[in-house]
């Protein structure tokens, strides 16, 4: 277990200069009300301030009207891992590193992960200044069950491999949250339905926090067929209930494979142990209809 602290302990060298933080800065998702005040000072105090797009950087500051005190950088996902040691000099040398994604809590599907994970290595500070994120906004947005979820990035765009993504989470009983582009959102959605059953309720939510936010909540299916017909347009996270319990399996689907098993070789009590605590029925009920199989 690791742990980042805010400086060195008191008997710490002293010939070391203290080191500074990286900062992973949460920025809005949409309207640019929700900017912390936080998040304010340290892109106007910052030494470095590393952003996935430099551009939208300087438009966001202008509209919140913060005049950016530090260097900008370009930090995305074609250079992040060989930028990142860069950057931790500079913490490592007493200074502020900011790190801010397009949109929301960076290294949450976008720049970050690496370098905080190399930060962790050489032994710097990390810390953030939170912020919006799309993914808990369309969570709490959706009406769907709240106190457990996975969070599922964006699905593989060839469909052989978003099938076999989608068959893993077939069982998953936590609500899933994914990201997706709006061109390929009804194609993902037709292919949830058919992985997960058209009746699993979903929701649909675009263009978080701005002027034309919307939620469209209802049956995979029919949020398939609406995307479909309307084009869907903006930033879009599908959120997905949870697979329901599951009963037990009936008996008679059992025994084929405990009796195959015995066959190989292994002891019917030793099985029968294993295959009923896997599918959730007594033991002493399945034990006994394998005993009758093998009678009969």
């Amino acid at each position: 277990m690791s742990s980042s602290t805010d400086g060195p302990g008191p008997d710490a060298p002293t010939t070391r200069r203290e080191a500074g933080h990286l900062v992973l800065g949460g920025t809005p998702i949409g309207n640019a009300e929700d900017a912390s005040p936080r998040l304010r000072r340290l892109l106007a105090e910052a030494d470095v301030v590393a952003a996935e797009d430099t551009r939208r950087l300087h438009a966001l500051a202008g509209r919140l009207g913060v005049q950016v005190g530090g260097r900008v950088v370009s930090f995305h996902e074609h250079n992040e891992a060989e930028r990142a040691d860069d950057l931790l000099d500079v913490v490592d040398g007493g200074g502020t590193v900011l790190v801010v994604s397009d949109a929301g809590m960076p290294s949450v599907s976008d720049p970050g992960f690496r370098v905080v994970g190399r930060a962790v290595e050489r032994g710097l500070p990390v810390t953030t200044a939170p912020g919006p994120s799309a993914v808990l906004t369309a969570l709490a947005l959706s009406g769907l069950p709240t106190d457990r979820f996975c969070f599922e990035g964006f699905l593989p765009r060839k469909a052989g491999d978003r099938s076999r993504a989608l068959a893993a989470l077939v069982d998953e009983p936590r609500t899933l949250v994914f990201f997706e582009a709006p061109h390929r959102v009804a194609e993902t959605l037709a292919a949830m339905a058919g992985a997960f059953g058209p009746d699993r309720p979903a929701a649909v939510a675009r263009e978080l926090t701005k002027t034309y936010e919307e939620v469209l909540r209802g049956p995979l299916a029919e949020l398939a067929e609406h995307a479909a017909e309307e084009q869907l347009r903006g930033e879009i996270c599908v959120v997905v209930g949870g697979a329901p319990p599951r009963g037990p399996v009936p008996l008679a689907e059992l025994v084929p494979a405990v009796l195959a098993r015995v066959d190989g070789g292994e002891r019917l009590k030793d099985v029968v142990a294993d295959v009923a605590q896997g599918a959730g029925v007594p033991k002493r009920d399945l034990y006994a209809a394998a005993l009758d199989a093998r009678r009969g």
